[in-house]
């Protein structure tokens, strides 16, 4: 007679989510590229200790020491004022990941607020939706040149060139990227709304606020978590853009988007200039799409056979 054995203990939600999460490729690739990228930011400067902001005070050493190529002193050479450029590229991608995380934190809060209150509350659907489209209509790139031409200059005198410059640049990135997260999450509480559970919760009185806080929005995690790896992605990519077209941050704070803006007019004799930040870039933004798709297949229950 065969022994049944019920010791071992079923999975967790979190254990199941990474045991499907484990099984795509890509996904697990983008979080090892990920983690590397964050140390290499985080842990080089402690490695690798040169000022990225350090130009050199001798006129002469400088003209000798200045868009040299990789060598045992500078790896990645020096720019036209003889900073190191790994020191420069470490500090660079301290600064866009922070500004990706921060942007996509103020973008995720805005949108699933408004993606909720949309989708639970009917008289404010229209109103919240139209004003999700007017922003869907809007051009965002020259919105956002806009808005650093114009409030630029006050907040930096106001915070400082670098405090004012970050939180403007995540600001603006923030109110002008919500849209489709609004959108998802709308569309996953008017199908909530429905549900079993909720009709129960409602029944018996619950609160409006706390329907949404504890029966719709733990059930929305899902596509809030996907746009939140996708919104990072977007937020480099538009820095970036903003740096390279000289309205982000000062020269002597080093970005990703300033490193290629400064090194555009070398780039045909100095190449490697464009080639490392351009390469940060662009691995940055695949591991986290990447890790995107890897969650969005990881919390579908349907697909973790659930």
């Amino acid at each position: 007679m065969t022994d049944l054995s019920f010791s071992e203990k079923p999975r967790t939600l979190r254990q199941d989510v990474w045991a499907q999460f484990r099984t795509h490729k890509g996904a697990m690739l983008g979080l090892i590229i990920l983690c590397l990228l964050l140390a290499f930011v985080i842990i080089g400067p402690f490695i690798w200790r040169l000022d990225p902001k350090l130009v050199e005070p001798d006129a002469a050493k400088m003209i000798m020491t200045r868009n040299k190529p990789p060598n045992w002193a500078h790896p990645l050479g020096t720019d036209q004022l003889a900073r190191d450029m790994l020191a420069r590229l470490m500090s660079g991608g301290k600064v866009s990941l922070a500004v990706g995380t921060v942007a996509m934190l103020i973008s995720i809060f805005i949108g699933t607020t408004v993606g909720v209150l949309a989708g639970y509350f009917k008289r404010l659907d229209g109103p919240l939706m139209r004003m999700t489209d007017l922003f869907l209509a809007l051009p965002l790139l020259p919105l956002l040149l806009v808005m650093m031409m114009l409030f630029g200059d006050a907040i930096r005198a106001l915070l400082g060139p670098e405090m004012g410059t970050f939180l403007l640049i995540v600001f603006a990135i923030g109110v002008t990227s919500w849209m489709s997260s609004a959108r998802v999450v709308r569309g996953q509480v008017l199908a909530l709304k429905e549900r079993e559970f909720v009709l129960a919760a409602r029944s018996i009185g619950t609160p409006s606020h706390r329907m949404i806080l504890r029966h719709i929005i733990p059930n929305v995690v899902s596509p809030i978590m996907v746009a939140a790896t996708l919104g990072i992605a977007s937020a480099i990519i538009t820095e970036s853009v903003l740096s390279f077209l000289g309205l982000g941050f000062p020269p002597d704070f080093p970005t990703w988007g300033r490193l290629l803006y400064d090194g555009v007019q070398y780039m045909q004799l100095y190449p490697s200039r464009v080639i490392w930040p351009g390469l940060a870039i662009s691995l940055t933004v695949l591991s986290v799409n990447y890790i995107g798709d890897g969650l969005r297949d990881a919390l579908d229950p349907r697909i973790r056979g659930r």
